[in-house]
């Protein structure tokens, strides 16, 4: 499924939250113009997917009044409606990123894990993008490795701040062109 720029919808997913969230920003923001989509549940907005099914979307959430990242919550829809509904915004988005479980997305999704040590790495076959801890060690698996997450930007992400395109976002640019399944 592709957006109105072409970098289309991608979900994203992780075992740990906090991750899945900041990966969903990072891959957001590396697009310029997106739509974070969270059917995992952690994000609350105002309007969710749910009411879109009742309602149907708004002109402004149909497409971006401005540059940036708009967020938007599931609100508990199905996972088969909420496909059709984020297909119909992806038609008006740039891109669209969906916050997910595993599974959960009928579309492309980025499996997200942190490189930790010893018995706490992950055992995830197949492609996944890594994240870096300050136990600095190789992925068990393929897939490519983003820059570290200084702390400093993590707390500007949690707090909803605007950033510039750190080297951590500028990575996710990549992400958009691998094939994931």
């Amino acid at each position: 499924m592709e957006g109105k720029s072409g970098r289309g919808v991608l979900g994203i997913e992780s075992p740990d939250p906090t991750l899945s969230y900041l990966g969903g920003l990072g891959l957001a923001l590396s697009a310029g113009t997106a739509l974070l989509i969270d059917l995992e549940g952690g994000i609350h907005t105002s309007r969710t997917l749910a009411d879109f099914a009742e309602s149907g979307p708004g002109l402004i959430e149909m497409s971006p009044g401005r540059l940036g990242v708009a967020l938007l919550s599931g609100g508990g829809a199905s996972d088969e409606l909420a496909a059709g509904l984020i297909a119909e915004l992806a038609r008006a988005w740039p891109a669209v990123v969906v916050r997910c479980r595993r599974g959960q997305h009928l579309g492309p999704t980025v499996p997200l894990r942190p490189l930790l040590p010893g018995l706490l790495a992950s055992q995830y076959s197949g492609p996944t993008v890594w994240q870096p801890t300050r136990a600095r060690r190789p992925p068990p698996g393929p897939g490519p490795v983003l820059p570290s997450l200084p702390p400093r930007l993590v707390r500007m992400l949690l707090a909803g701040r605007s950033i510039r395109r750190t080297a951590w976002v500028r990575a996710w640019d990549r992400i958009w062109e691998m094939p994931w399944v």
